[in-house]
């Protein structure tokens, strides 16, 4: 018999993110893309530039950690199984076509992302200690003058953070390397929380220093072993773009268990799954673009949204076009079993599980330490800096224990506290779109000055 709380959390979870929340989410990205005239597209190059070569002199600016260090953080939490795992559930699910609506999601999610950091920057407050804190509860209960809002937001973070980034997490680890290397759960857990204790507990500018390392790294073996596959394969990429673009308008009536599937499974599938690997409007990445030392809101802001790009039109694309490229689409395996297969195929030798265990391993361990961060600042804001030490100690507990725990409620609740996240950061956007607005144009005002 199924367990009823399993099957009411279920329900809410399924109510939470049904097409209300999701036309919301990118409905936001589209109104916000039109105010800002499409500055995602036309300011890309510049903001990729301020991302990865920061000026000397902005290092004096307040805040706690660099441009880089801040979307390294953001990144870390952002990039995790749901670019291996969600990718191939959403192109068996919803054919080809949900790559492309995936495309879509992130452009779009691109402006959302660059107005939840204006938002964050200009908001932002120091703290006893003298480090920033910033993010949807500051901007929501300080510009808008909900505090009660804003409290919910943090409330709903700070659960989030134990549930998506914590024991999910270390559960994923532990299930991936016992079943490739049959290492008990509980030495993954031990191991696992004593490398985040050692990451932590120095605060963001420690997750910071190991981010802006550790995350170029991860993406880089990941995208090399992608780049090599779509290399061997190169003469059939003009066909799978065309099956992508041709799926994503018509129903796809390919092989087995897909045929005749249609258009909006594909773009439910392609757009829900875009959203879950960006996260963009969910309000968690702005937290961490607040501890940036920066002399301008919209500065930062620019830098944050490559964080949609890399994420969803880089690596998502990587991992999509490896997935048709293999062929292996219909086959009947999915998640992150079907990417390893998809990797297998081109990289004999065990190379692909290699990379696909690899990229599990760290993207899932960097999403730690980036939500680690998150939940703090939450805690931060609904009790002050005095509970931030207690946090991270029972947070790093926290992480071992998960590896060790059955997470089919842990999971649902993760995913309800994200949608519940998204609705008041959602309403902050939009009410202060002018707010935003104002302040990009100012910046490039005084550029052109």
């Amino acid at each position: 018999m199924d367990n009823p709380i399993l099957s009411f959390l279920t329900s809410v979870r399924d109510f939470i993110w049904g097409p209300p929340l999701i036309i919301l989410l990118v409905g936001t990205g589209i109104f916000l893309t039109f105010q800002l005239r499409g500055l995602q597209i036309r300011g890309l190059f510049y903001s990729l530039k301020l991302a990865f070569f920061q000026r000397k002199k902005d290092d004096k600016e307040d805040g706690d950690i660099s441009h880089f260090q801040a979307l390294m953080t953001a990144l870390a939490a952002t990039v995790g199984t749901g670019n291996i795992a969600g990718v191939a559930t959403a192109i068996v699910a919803g054919g080809p076509g949900a790559l492309f609506w995936m495309w879509i999601t992130g452009i779009f999610g691109m402006a959302t992302k660059y107005a939840e950091a204006v938002l964050a920057i200009k908001y932002r407050e120091k703290d006893e200690a003298g480090m920033m804190s910033g993010g949807p509860m500051y901007y929501i209960s300080k510009g808008l003058g909900w505090k009660w809002l804003g409290t919910l937001f943090a409330i709903f973070a700070a659960i989030a953070a134990f549930g998506i980034g914590n024991m999910v997490q270390s559960n994923s680890v532990a299930e991936s390397l016992n079943a490739s290397l049959g290492i008990p759960h509980w030495a993954t857990g031990i191991i696992l929380a004593a490398f985040t204790a050692m990451v932590i507990l120095g605060g963001i500018k420690s997750i910071g220093k190991v981010t802006q390392v550790l995350v170029p790294f991860m993406i880089l073996i990941y995208f090399t072993g992608a780049l090599i596959i779509l290399l061997l394969n190169v003469s059939a990429l003009p066909k799978i773009f065309a099956l992508i673009f041709k799926s994503a308008f018509t129903p796809s009536a390919a092989m087995g268990g897909f045929l005749g599937a249609a258009v909006m499974q594909t773009i439910r599938e392609g757009v829900s799954r875009g959203i879950f690997s960006n996260e963009s409007g969910l309000g968690s990445a702005p937290i961490a673009a607040a501890a940036a030392r920066t002399p301008d809101p919209v500065k930062q802001a620019l830098v944050s949204m490559t964080q949609t790009f890399i994420d969803t039109i880089i690596v998502c694309t990587m991992t999509g076009l490896v997935l048709l490229s293999s062929g292996l689409w219909t086959s009947g395996p999915t998640g992150a079993e079907l990417t390893t297969l998809a990797f297998n195929k081109s990289l004999p030798g065990g190379i692909g599980q290699i990379i696909v265990s690899l990229g599990l391993v760290f993207f899932a361990y960097s999403t730690i330490l980036g939500w680690s961060y998150y939940g703090e600042k939450s805690i931060e804001y609904l009790f002050t800096e005095k509970a931030v030490k207690p946090y991270r100690i029972i947070f790093v507990i926290f992480v071992a224990v998960g590896a060790v725990l059955k997470l089919e409620i842990v999971w649902m609740l993760a995913d309800i506290m994200n949608g519940l996240m998204a609705l008041p950061n959602l309403i902050g956007l939009l009410g202060l779109s002018a707010i935003i607005v104002s302040e990009t144009n100012k910046y490039y005002y005084n550029r052109k000055k």
